[in-house]
């Protein structure tokens, strides 16, 4: 078997020449969560229930255009890719059914992932478990499996879907997360994880609901892994891992009383149901309930609403034919009727909440259920089935484990589940500006903090200035990587979602150019990442597609790293070719060359105009890419003690314990934009040795590296580029963008 170009070594990863490797990722690409065929991003409503003929052949983006976007993404130092997926995109047309041109579009668009040295890991998607109860990820048919009408969600309010939301426009901001508590998520994800437990009526083809929807997503995902496998040319050579189900979440179970909203339920925005509520909606009774809104502290109460679906169910109908997907429904599970009313724990004659408390505890041993016992029993009893699906094909891969987010851990350290190819994937945002889709400069709080209770009240979590929030996003970042040291085991840890909107004020950057608050935003995310120490990330999100009047063409979100309405950050691709002694400075020699000279051009496709109204797309900007594309340790000789850039300053620093020295053959690599690093004006100072900047364009792009030799022990390095003005507007006709950046904005993909 080849050399793995990727192992885990304890908690670090390494390379083939036993260096230890930082991964700076991005995800690829938000709008992977709907169809290609027909186009339906989020905002349009034609052919929305045709959900078993689409396609998904062009997502991320077409093989003509991959060229295009991975040059980029190289160039701005990126070095991991998580691959989006959705099981939608799989076995759309029904179950066991998989799109196999899908598939074949996916290894092509892998093998130029290759092509471009990228390490690549699968991410199974889904948010709020399918587009059809508003995210993404799941088939249309396995809302009709579960029992339940899509087309009444609406009226029942079991869902706030975007796609049928009357005025798309005016689709409340992040209100799509919400549905996690709303009935069809409920419903769902309680059949999916503990279907067994607490809905065993629930059979179909002979199975439980439990086994029917995670045996076909495993296998779904399985497939697809054994597709990839046998391509070739692709297995630990591009593709190094596999996650498990994006942002899994518990359903119902747990709740300790469904009458009233959980204590640690923190995202509550328009009309609030309780669990017992949304049971209601969905059998068609009229409810009022709290409306709440989203503020600094969290949500607040803002007033009633009276919800009447005037009698429709989210229920399928008692006369539905099965037979649309050939399965057989147990005669025990009857439609037309509500699942919960079938189980008992209410009365449809009276309305009558009988057992406030059913999923309150394990039916099996009695114990009280909290989101870590459901984590440590029924996420892992899927996990377990996943990782098996993966390994069965590819027995040595890396699993990005990612649980319940910003839940604690499932307790793996010692036991058998404690593997050496694990790694722990959480997620992190900024939970405040993410949600008020500002960025406060003067205060911020603790999230993090206030879950775990280390506050008496939630006014001592709040963090004063634009330092302590920075510090307190460091902080909370190091906290969720040491809970799953203590909890999961000696694991890498890599946070495989943290991103910003760029929406803020109202779209402010985009009616002015000026991008500061955002730079601000981003900046501070990257000082935490390098900051807690953790071993790499990936960024939320890359959408090729996006532009100012729709974001990322999904639910209203918006936080796409570029925009066909913005500019792309200018480089200055030069080589340095003189070695430098230790502690000097550098002045060198400039070989400039064009990009062009690492692509070709045999082939040009359009790419897709924007429509965008005038007002919020005269003026771009550089989308705050002065923030993210930002220096950062590739492969290090010896082990990473401390990384770090000062973007105000525009300083890098990076500090290394090395029990061995790094020599011209096996060197200490950083990525160093051109853009903070030009040719002509860099400083360098090293504790020792010597090195050598110099643009690598082997992988087909343009990318600069600064490679050091140095000795054992500890050592110290330090690189000072240019300080500029960050975020104000730059204009459309800025002079001399850069062969990439001209390829954008004359609507031209080079291949």
């Amino acid at each position: 078997m080849a050399q793995f170009r990727l192992r885990i070594d304890g908690r670090t990863f390494r390379d083939t020449r036993n260096r230890e490797v930082t991964l700076r990722g991005i995800n690829v690409a938000a709008d992977a969560k709907f169809p290609t065929s027909p186009d339906l991003p989020s905002n349009k409503s034609d052919h929305f229930y045709e959900g078993d003929d689409v396609s998904f052949v062009g997502r991320p983006f077409s093989v003509d255009e991959a060229h295009l976007h991975f040059s980029r993404l190289k160039t701005w130092g990126y070095t991991l890719i998580r691959y989006i997926f959705t099981w939608e995109a799989l076995e759309h047309a029904g179950p066991g059914k998989y799109d196999e041109a899908w598939i074949q579009h996916t290894i092509q668009v892998l093998r130029l992932a290759k092509d471009y040295g990228f390490y690549v890991f699968m991410d199974p998607h889904q948010d709020v478990w399918s587009r059809f109860t508003g995210g993404s990820g799941a088939p249309m048919w396995t809302v009709y499996a579960c029992g339940l009408n899509p087309r009444a969600f609406p009226a029942t309010e079991a869902a706030w879907v975007h796609n049928t939301y009357p005025k798309p426009a005016e689709y409340p901001k992040m209100i799509w997360a919400t549905n996690y508590t709303r009935l069809a998520c409920q419903v769902i994800f309680t059949m999916f994880f503990a279907g067994k437990d607490f809905v065993p009526k629930a059979i179909i083809d002979g199975k439980n609901i439990q086994d029917y929807l995670q045996d076909h997503f495993v296998s779904a995902c399985g497939h697809l892994a054994l597709r990839i496998q046998e391509a070739g040319d692709l297995e630990n050579d591009v593709v190094i891992g596999w996650e498990n189900m994006n942002e899994p979440n518990r359903g119902l179970v747990g709740y300790q009383d469904i009458s009233t909203i959980p204590s640690e339920q923190k995202l509550q925005k328009g009309p609030s149901p309780t669990a017992w509520q949304a049971i209601l909606l969905g059998s068609g009774r009229a409810c009022e309930m709290d409306t709440c809104d989203f503020g600094g502290l969290g949500p607040y109460r803002s007033g009633t609403t009276l919800v009447d679906p005037k009698g429709e169910m989210a229920w399928l109908p008692a006369d539905y034919d099965d037979s649309r997907y050939g399965w057989t429904r147990d005669p025990g599970w009857k439609l037309g009727e509500c699942i919960w009313a079938q189980h008992g724990i209410w009365t449809p004659s009276s309305d009558e909440l009988l057992r406030k408390d059913y999923f309150a505890r394990d039916p099996d041993s009695g114990h009280k259920i909290d989101y870590e016992y459901f984590t440590n029993k029924w996420f892992m009893s899927y996990y377990r089935k996943h990782k098996n699906a993966i390994t069965g094909v590819y027995p040595d891969a890396i699993m990005f484990c990612q649980p319940p987010v910003l839940e604690i851990p499932p307790s793996l350290k010692g036991t058998e589940d404690d593997e050496p190819n694990m790694v722990f994937s959480p997620h992190y945002y900024d939970g405040v500006t993410l949600m008020m889709k500002k960025w406060n400069r003067y205060w911020n709080v603790d999230v993090f903090g206030l879950l775990r209770g280390r506050y008496l009240s939630p006014a001592f979590a709040i963090k004063v200035g634009e330092t302590a929030i920075r510090n307190c996003f460091r902080d909370q970042l190091s906290a969720i990587q040491r809970e799953g040291l203590d909890y999961m085991g000696n694991h890498p840890c890599v946070f495989t979602e943290i991103g910003i909107p760029y929406d803020m004020d109202d779209k402010y950057a985009y009616k002015t150019g000026d991008f500061s608050s955002q730079i601000s935003a981003m900046d501070a995310n990257h000082f935490a990442l390098e900051g807690s120490g953790v071993n790499g990330y990936s960024l939320w999100v890359y959408t090729a597609e996006n532009n100012h009047e729709w974001g990322d063409l999904w639910n209203g979100e918006d936080l796409s790293i570029v925009s066909i309405d913005d500019k792309l950050l200018p480089s200055s691709p030069s080589a340095h070719g003189r070695d430098q002694k230790s502690a000097s400075s550098s002045t060198t020699s400039s070989d400039d060359r064009n990009l062009n000279q690492t692509l070709s051009t045999t082939s040009m496709s359009p790419l897709r105009r924007s429509n965008t109204p005038a007002e919020i797309s005269s003026n771009p900007g550089y989308r705050a890419a002065e923030a993210y594309v930002r220096p950062s340790p590739i492969a290090t000789v010896g082990n990473v003690v401390s990384y770090g850039f000062d973007l105000r300053n525009c300083t890098f620093t990076l500090a290394l314990e090395c029990k061995d020295a790094a020599t011209e053959e096996v060197s200490t690599e950083v990525f160093l934009p051109a853009y903070h690093f030009p040719n002509d004006d860099i400083v360098v100072e090293v504790s020792s040795g010597i090195w050598n900047i110099s643009i690598d364009d082997a992988d087909g792009s343009m990318v600069q590296v600064l490679r050091w030799q140095h000795d054992e022990g500890k050592q110290s390095m330090t690189v000072k580029g240019v300080k500029r003005r960050q975020g104000a507007s730059v204009g459309r006709e800025e002079e001399a963008p850069g062969y990439l950046q001209s390829c954008w904005q004359s609507g031209c993909v080079i291949m």
